[in-house]
């Protein structure tokens, strides 16, 4: 499994909290690519719902991340 920023961003607006389940149907209803199925599918199903893309891809960047070096 691995994720993008480009996948993720396919989830960025899905109804969260949502479970794995709920995830691949938004998914699947807004045509996001295969890869992002394919890593829902390799997700933990634990029954309990995801709270944020930050649960499924703890590295998705944030509006606080800080992209540029204050140096330059």
């Amino acid at each position: 499994m691995y994720w993008t920023l480009e996948l993720a961003s396919h989830l960025e607006d899905a109804p969260w909290p949502a479970s794995r389940d709920e995830l691949m149907d938004y998914a699947e209803r807004t045509g996001a690519p295969s890869e992002v199925m394919e890593n829902l599918r390799a997700t933990e199903d634990d029954g309990e719902p995801y709270e944020s893309i930050e649960e499924l891809w703890p590295d998705f960047p944030t509006a606080d991340d800080d992209f540029f070096f204050e140096d330059e």
